[in-house]
C-alpha cells in the first residue's frame, strides 16, 4: 500500500509541477501585490513546500518503516490538501465569473491559464494519494 500511496504521490507531483510551472510563467509571483481574487505566491509555495516535504518524509518512511513518520506524512498531507482545496475554490470562483474570457487580457490571474484536465487530474490524485497515505499509516495491506 506504501509504493502505490508513493507513486500516486509523484504523479501527482508532476501534475503539481506542470501547474506551478504556468503559474509562474504567466506571472504569479507579480500577483501579490495586486487586487483581487488569485492564488497569492504565500498560499502556492506553501503548498509546493509542504507538499515536496510530505513526499520526503514518505520516502523514508516507506524504507524505515516508522509508523510516526507515516503519522508526520498523512498530517502534512491534511494541510497540503487544504491550501490545495483553498487554491481550487479561488481558480474556480473566478473561473464561474467569466474569467475564461479574460485569457487575453494582460490582467487575468496566472493560475486562469490552468488547463482543467491538469487541474482535475491533479485533485484526484490528490485525493487517491490523501486516502493511500491514510490506509498505509493505519496499517492497511502492511507487511
Amino acid at each position: 500500500m506504501e509504493w502505490a500511496a508513493l507513486i500516486a504521490w509523484i504523479v501527482t507531483a508532476g501534475g503539481g509541477f506542470v501547474l506551478l510551472w504556468i503559474w509562474l510563467a504567466r506571472g504569479g509571483m507579480r500577483q501579490g501585490r495586486e487586487p483581487g481574487l488569485r492564488i497569492r505566491p504565500m498560499l502556492i509555495l506553501s503548498h509546493f513546500l509542504l507538499a515536496a516535504t510530505g513526499l520526503v518524509i514518505w520516502i523514508v518512511y516507506v524504507f524505515s518503516d516508522s509508523d510516526s513518520l507515516a503519522w508526520v506524512a498523512f498530517v502534512l498531507l491534511l494541510v497540503v490538501a487544504g491550501l490545495g482545496f483553498a487554491m481550487f475554490a479561488i481558480w474556480y470562483q473566478r473561473r464561474q465569473r467569466g474569467a475564461v474570457r479574460e485569457a487575453v487580457d494582460p490582467g487575468t490571474p496566472a493560475e486562469q491559464h490552468f488547463p482543467v484536465t491538469i487541474v482535475t487530474l491533479h485533485g484526484l490524485l490528490a485525493v487517491t494519494t490523501l486516502t493511500l497515505v491514510f490506509l498505509s499509516a493505519i496499517g492497511v495491506g502492511g507487511s
